[in-house]
């Protein structure tokens, strides 16, 4: 965009963000958007009366303030829109804003479906010709902790050779309680390994390079919200699950998920093992260390705390959030290429999808089946043959 406040060169002026949806996440946003020069936010909306007084009170400043999404975006103020509202609300609004032509980053999942997540990837393809500097996101941050983004460049530095193996552990607390208990239920969801888990299947697939081929998953509601029925309706979220991921290059990755593993030291563990050598990052310590393999032994290998100078605002996820919006803002000015993307927001979605139905129906299920269903074949061959994820 290198928009500038007095349309002539200069600093360049914050970027005008609308906030869609002022809950726990939407609030995360401004946390984060108040924390850097770069951004400023001028208008929220959210249809609950609770939620939006929230969202006036984290801004700490005058905001426009909406209870529909679509009087936000036919605010001429705002240039920028952060949908942070439930999942299964995704899709309608990210039409509504594509077509209006703003900015926008997607929290996630991108929807609930790989159909729906299909159906806004053509939106934005057929409305690209109007806007075509706009940018659109989908807010994976996971990628943007320090300690993982760390872990990310040493593997692509080569030092541990070829990846061959990631193993993701999340052993955490059970679903925060949201508005309208919305997220008790799969249908609202998408279901626990897509709600919670698309920001691991991301990273397999950031760090090994590839797009996967098979998923196969074991898991269950064992613990929590057992008792909980709203209305006629039971919740009916996944609180625990194994999930296994081949790739054509035969790699392979392994999601363990634990939902009622308060009592744990990291809530994450993410490792990476090459012929070479191994990295495991460890969150929330944000501990970082890598062993080479003829250097270093079981028991004796250094590690360090990673740190990122960037981040002004650490927030709910180790300072991930502020980092994602400086990329955005970046992508927006044009001084960088779009981050994460829609294509990203798919294959995160439909590896849930995949577990989803691996649990459900007793069996590995190929991700060729899965985006099949949806439209079109999926590029798996591809994948295979170049060994790059498409950025």
């Amino acid at each position: 965009m290198n928009e500038h406040a007095n349309g002539s060169a200069g600093p360049a002026r914050p970027v005008r963000y609308g906030i869609v949806g002022t809950g726990m996440m939407g609030i995360e946003h401004i946390h984060n958007i108040r924390a850097f020069p770069d951004g400023e936010v001028v208008a929220i909306s959210d249809p609950t009366e609770a939620s939006r007084a929230a969202g006036v009170e984290a801004c700490g400043a005058e905001v426009a303030v909406h209870a529909d999404h679509r009087e936000l975006l036919a605010d001429p103020g705002v240039e920028a829109v952060v949908i942070a509202s439930p999942n299964h609300t995704h899709e309608a609004i990210l039409d509504d804003v594509l077509a209006a032509g703003h900015h926008v980053l997607i929290e996630k999942p991108l929807c609930t479906t790989v159909e729906a997540c299909r159906s806004v990837m053509a939106t934005a393809e057929t409305t690209a010709d109007r806007f075509p500097d706009r940018v659109v996101q989908v807010g994976l941050e996971y990628r943007y902790m320090p300690a993982v983004a760390r872990l990310i460049d040493e593997v692509a530095t080569g030092a541990l050779g070829r990846p061959r193996m990631v193993a993701i552990r999340e052993h955490r607390f059970p679903f925060l309680v949201k508005v309208d208990n919305w997220n008790r239920f799969s249908a609202n969801t998408g279901g626990t390994l897509v709600e919670k888990c698309c920001h691991f299947f991301d990273l397999m697939n950031l760090i090994i390079g590839e797009r996967p081929t098979r998923v196969m998953a074991s898991g269950s509601q064992d613990v929590n919200h057992l008792d909980e029925v709203y209305g006629d309706r039971p919740a009916d979220m996944l609180d625990n699950a194994y999930v296994i991921v081949d790739y054509p290059g035969g790699a392979r990755a392994m999601l363990d998920l634990c939902m009622f593993a308060d009592a744990s030291h990291h809530q994450e563990e993410i490792s990476v093992v090459g012929a070479a050598g191994k990295a495991e990052a460890f969150l929330p310590e944000g501990r970082l260390r890598v062993g080479i393999r003829g250097r270093d032994w079981i028991g004796d290998v250094p590690g360090e705390i990673v740190d990122d100078s960037h981040v002004a605002y650490e927030g709910l996820h180790h300072g991930s959030s502020y980092l994602e919006h400086l990329d955005f803002v970046a992508a927006i000015r044009g001084e960088a290429p779009v981050p994460v993307t829609l294509e990203d927001g798919l294959w995160s979605v439909a590896m849930g999808v995949a577990a989803h139905r691996s649990i459900d129906e007793g069996r590995p299920v190929t991700l060729a089946e899965i985006l099949g269903e949806a439209g079109g074949d999926a590029p798996v061959e591809a994948a295979a043959t170049t060994g790059e994820v498409t950025q």
